[in-house]
């Protein structure tokens, strides 16, 4: 395990050093499609931005990048599917209990499912297109929980190795976890969103 991540991140390294500016736009490209396309590896981009900007400036690409990400994969699925997806398969009764809680999830859980670091991005974004979930809702939990999510792989990335060695890193995740919920907590008194 240690050596397939040292080989991951001696990639990302050569990818930042040897194509100058094009790895790291590269990387900013493949962070947007990544909520759209599901096979491409978030944290590897994630890092790549990290590595090539410091963490302030990379943080700030990176979250604005994977929040518009998912912000197009909802509204094209919105668009182009929802409809269709209200015709034929709602119909099939245990699809249909399935949207029902989605439509009905709760917001602190929303927020906290997205900050889950290994929570498939494009599932959220295609599950709460479909359903009846507002897009206020939608956007605020993504810009909450996309804060702890970036910030986890840009920080686990780029002290890939020595962060599984560190129990440290475990604590930090649940700490960050626990600020997630309780952020979105107030967000959600405050806006009236449940």
């Amino acid at each position: 395990m240690t050596e397939f991540l040292n080989n991951i991140y001696n990639f990302i390294i050569n990818l930042v050093n040897s194509s100058t500016i094009y790895g790291p736009l590269f990387a900013c490209l493949l962070i947007f499609l990544e909520s759209i396309i599901p096979v491409l590896p978030l944290f590897v981009f994630i890092t790549v931005i990290f590595i090539a900007y410091g963490y302030g400036l990379g943080f700030i690409i990176a979250y604005f990048l994977t929040c518009l990400g998912c912000f197009f994969s909802f509204y094209i699925c919105r668009v182009l599917l929802k409809s269709v997806f209200q015709r034929r398969v709602r119909k099939i009764e245990n699809f249909d209990k399935l949207m029902k809680k989605i439509d009905k999830i709760n917001f602190s859980h929303l927020v906290l499912l997205i900050a889950i670091p290994f929570t498939p991005a494009f599932l959220i974004n295609i599950a709460s297109s479909l359903s009846k979930m507002p897009f206020r809702k939608y956007a605020c939990a993504i810009m909450i929980g996309k804060i702890f999510l970036v910030f986890f792989w840009g920080f686990i990335g780029t002290s890939l190795v020595e962060s599984f060695k560190n129990p440290r890193i475990l604590i930090i995740i649940i700490a960050m976890l626990i600020m997630a919920y309780l952020l979105s907590k107030l967000i959600a008194r405050r806006m009236n969103i449940e």
